[in-house]
């Protein structure tokens, strides 16, 4: 199986790289990975659904914005997310708009906390696309 994140050297705070054989997944991979520096994705029970609407005017935006929902939601509905079960994201007449069907679960003391993510940074931040589709991102969060 390819790898869908790996996290990388940082001082202060958490960098990942997230993967994808699209930009979509790669996007989808990259949320997991945030999520995995305060809960294990794997244990998170998929009971609940959540639609996010999310837009930007370039990807860096759109990636920084659709992070960012999942430290909200977290925040002020206590959703820990599980996995994406469906992401698109569209070219628009202002930039960029995402579409995501994520499923997840209300934190509970069934989950073991790790750590905490408080934002979503542009430090470092890298959108990748290479050949045959194969995408990449990369993102810095502060802890």
């Amino acid at each position: 199986m390819e790898k869908k994140y790996e996290f990388l050297e940082h001082t202060a705070d958490a960098k990942f790289r997230a993967y994808g054989k699209n930009l979509q997944e790669a996007f989808a991979n990259a949320a997991i990975a945030m999520t995995n520096i305060m809960f294990d994705t794997e244990k998170i029970k998929p009971l609940l659904n959540r639609a996010v609407d999310i837009k930007g005017d370039d990807l860096k935006s759109l990636l920084v914005n659709f992070l960012s929902e999942f430290v909200y939601l977290l925040d002020a509905e206590g959703f820990i997310l599980g996995r994406i079960a469906s992401l698109t994201i569209n070219k628009t007449s202002q930039g960029y708009r995402l579409a995501a069907i994520a499923k997840g679960d209300k934190y509970s003391d069934k989950y073991e906390t790790m750590g905490d993510v408080k934002a979503v940074t542009y430090a470092e931040m890298e959108i990748r696309e290479e050949d045959k589709g194969k995408c990449w991102v990369q993102v810095v969060v502060d802890i």
